[in-house]
């Protein structure tokens, strides 16, 4: 059985401010962080369809701080997708942007193929602080 995670954030900003700091790899930087440590995660993402790439931090006792990923979609600005690969498991993950009006902009992620809550929880943490930190790159 797979899960998936869904969340849903709202943005004031312009469609293609928050589509840059979702696809240009200096700005994923400001706001893909290390959890445990706050630093930034070095990254090579390009919204290239095929692109593979990785996000490193440093490594734990518990994780070798790489996620290695692959561009599936890129509708810009509207739709991004990519494999999230760490810690032994695979998973999807999709972001779609709507411009909901009066400036804002909603963030909708989904994320698939957890193989348990826990690690289903782990993720809705992590992106939880990690679009707090996007709100800040936005501002």
């Amino acid at each position: 059985m797979s899960l998936t995670l869904s969340l849903d954030f709202q943005y004031t900003t312009s469609i293609e401010k928050l589509w840059s700091a979702l696809t240009d790899s200096r700005k994923l930087a400001k706001w893909v962080a290390n959890i445990h440590t706050g630093e930034a995660m070095d990254n090579d993402f390009k919204p290239v369809v095929g692109h593979r790439f990785q996000f490193r931090t440093q490594p734990s006792e518990y994780w070798d701080g790489i996620i290695d990923g692959e561009v599936l979609i890129v509708d810009a600005p509207n739709r991004v997708s990519y494999t999230w690969a760490s810690g032994g498991e695979k998973h999807t993950v999709t972001w779609t942007l709507q411009d909901i009006g009066d400036g804002k902009v909603n963030l909708h992620l989904e994320q698939t193929g957890f193989a348990n809550a826990q690690g289903l929880e782990g993720a809705r943490y992590g992106w939880g602080k990690w679009c707090g930190e996007l709100e800040k790159v936005l501002a």
